[in-house]
C-alpha cells in the first residue's frame, strides 16, 4: 500500500478557490468500506460475497478521503466531509440543490434536475441553477428526444419543447397513471415517483412502482402497477411486469432496456425446516438481492411471488452470495405452493445489488479510465430499515456487448461508521465533459467528480 498523497482540489462552480486535501491509498480488494484513512468508513456485512465464475473484474477502487472546506457553508458541509473514490480521481461540491434528483444533459450543455418535493425542474450553468418549470406534481424521471424534453409528473408524462435554455409547448403525452389521488387507492400510494426513458425508436419507457411491499393486486390494475410501462404509436401497454420499484431506467447504447428495483421488504425465510415462514434479521438483511435487470416485451421479474436468490447454497444459513445470473424462489408469502407463478420459468437477473440498496438513478458513461472504460453507473441511495444500514454510493457496472458485469464500488463514504449519514447519491450521469456528476437529495448538492 502506497502512502498518502496530498492534493489540491479547487472547488468548482464558485468564483473562489476552495483548498481540498485528498490522501489516495491504493487497496488490493474491492473497497465497501475501510478505515484505513477515515472513521467515515461505512460498515460492512459479514457474508461472503462471491465474484462470477468468469473471474472478470475492473480495477478495485482505492480510498481517497477528500475535505471538502471554506465556501461550502450550510450543512452538511459546514464541517469536513470525506468520500472515497478511485486513485487519482476528485470530488468537489459543483452546485447545492436541495432535494436533487434526477439528471439529464440538454442539448445546450445544461445539467437539469428534477425536485419532486419542489415541484420543479432546475437548469443548471456552471453550478448556477434556475427554474425551468415549476407547478408540477412530483416531478422526476427526465428524458431528452433531441428538442424534445420528457418530464414524469406522479400521473403523467408531459413533452416541451426545448431551445435557447427554455421550455414552451406543454402537452399531456401519458396520463392517467397511477399515484395517491387515485380512486381507487383512497390516498394510498407508496411508490408515486415515475422514472421515463426514451428507446432507440421513439417509444416511451415509464417505470410505476408497486401500491405497497406486496400489493399483488398491482399485477391487475389498469395500467398495471409495478411494471415498465411502454408509450408508443399513441397506445400505452405494458412492457414488463412483477417489477416492484424500478426507478433506475435507461437505454443502453445497443437499446436495450435496464432497469434496477427497489425489491420487497421483510421477506420470510423460504426454505423447509423450523425456520420456513419466520421473518429473521439476519436474513432479511441479505435477502432479496435488488435486481439490475434488461427488460424485453412481456418479462416478469416476479415480485410479489418470486424474489431473486442471491444465495449459492439456498437453504445454507451460512451460504455465500453472488449477484450475477440469479435464478428466483417463491416468496412464503404469497406463493408457498408455486401456484400463482412458477418462479423457475423465470430468466436468470443478470445482475444484481445486496438488499436494501435501494438503487434510484440509472445512466450509461463511456470510457471511464483505468480499467473501467464504458458502463452503467447507479446511485444507490442506502436502506432506509436495514439493520446495520447498508451504506450509499455511487456503483459502476461495466458494459460490454449488450451485457453488464458485476457491482463495482466508485464513490462511497457517504455513511459513518455509527450508521448516521450525511449524503445519499439519487444519479450519477456523464457530462460533455466527461466528469462525472452525482445529484444527492439529501445533502442537498450536486458533485462534479474528475476521473484522472
Amino acid at each position: 500500500m502506497s502512502g498518502p498523497v496530498c492534493l489540491t482540489v479547487t472547488k468548482v462552480g464558485t468564483s473562489a478557490p476552495v483548498k481540498t486535501i485528498v490522501r489516495a491509498l491504493t487497496a488490493g480488494g474491492l473497497l465497501l468500506g475501510a478505515a484505513a484513512c477515515s472513521t467515515d468508513a461505512p460498515a460492512q456485512s459479514a457474508r461472503q460475497t462471491v465474484p462470477p465464475s468468469s473471474g472478470s473484474s475492473a480495477q478495485a477502487p482505492a480510498l481517497v478521503a477528500t475535505e471538502v472546506r471554506d465556501g461550502n457553508g450550510e450543512a452538511p458541509f459546514d464541517r469536513a466531509r470525506q468520500v472515497q473514490a478511485p486513485p487519482g480521481w476528485t470530488v468537489g461540491v459543483w452546485a447545492r440543490v436541495p432535494g436533487a434528483r434526477l439528471l439529464a444533459w440538454a442539448p445546450d450543455g445544461k445539467l437539469l434536475v428534477s425536485r419532486p418535493e419542489s415541484g420543479d425542474v432546475l437548469a443548471l450553468t456552471d453550478g448556477k441553477p434556475e427554474t425551468l418549470v415549476g407547478g408540477l406534481d412530483q416531478p422526476h424521471g427526465l428524458a431528452f428526444d433531441g428538442d424534445t424534453l420528457y418530464v414524469a409528473e406522479s400521473d403523467q408524462v408531459d413533452a416541451f419543447a426545448y431551445a435557447g435554455g427554455k421550455v414552451s409547448g406543454k402537452r399531456v403525452v401519458v396520463d392517467g397513471l397511477p399515484d395517491d389521488k387515485s380512486a381507487d387507492l383512497g390516498g394510498k400510494y407508496a411508490h408515486a415517483l415515475k422514472s421515463v426513458a426514451v428507446g432507440e425508436d421513439g417509444s416511451l419507457y415509464i417505470s410505476v412502482g408497486s401500491t405497497g411491499n406486496i400489493s399483488a393486486e398491482d399485477r391487475d390494475a389498469n395500467p398495471e402497477r409495478a411494471t415498465v410501462l411502454r408509450f408508443a404509436d399513441g397506445k400505452l401497454g405494458t412492457f414488463a411486469r412483477g417489477v416492484r420499484n424500478g426507478t433506475g431506467l435507461a437505454v443502453a447504447p445497443d437499446g436495450g432496456v435496464w432497469t434496477a428495483v427497489n425489491n420487497r421488504d421483510n421477506i420470510p425465510y423460504p426454505h423447509e425446516g423450523d425456520r420456513q415462514g419466520e421473518v429473521e434479521t439476519s436474513y432479511v438483511n441479505d435477502h432479496p438481492l435488488e435486481p439490475l435487470a434488461k427488460l424485453t416485451q412481456g418479462r416478469d421479474l416476479g415480485w410479489p411471488y418470486c424474489n431473486p436468490d442471491p444465495d449459492l447454497k439456498p437453504g445454507d444459513e451460512d451460504s455465500p452470495l453472488s449477484y450475477t445470473d440469479r435464478p428466483f424462489v417463491r416468496d412464503f408469502d404469497t406463493n408457498r405452493d408455486g401456484t400463482k407463478l412458477d418462479c423457475a420459468t423465470l430468466p436468470p437477473v443478470e445482475q444484481g445489488m445486496g438488499a436494501h440498496s435501494a438503487p434510484l438513478g440509472l445512466s450509461f458513461a463511456s470510457r471511464l479510465p483505468g480499467a473501467y472504460g464504458d458502463g452503467a453507473l447507479v446511485g444507490v441511495h442506502g436502506s432506509w430499515n436495514r439493520k446495520p444500514p447498508r451504506p450509499p454510493e455511487v456503483s459502476f457496472f461495466a458494459y460490454d456487448d449488450g451485457a453488464l458485469g458485476p457491482q463495482q464500488t466508485l464513490l462511497t463514504g457517504f455513511q459513518l461508521e455509527n450508521g448516521s449519514r450525511w449524503g445519499r447519491p439519487v444519479m450519477a450521469v456523464q457530462g460533455p465533459d466527461q466528469a462525472l456528476y452525482v445529484s444527492d437529495d439529501y445533502a442537498g448538492a450536486i458533485y462534479r467528480v474528475t476521473p484522472s
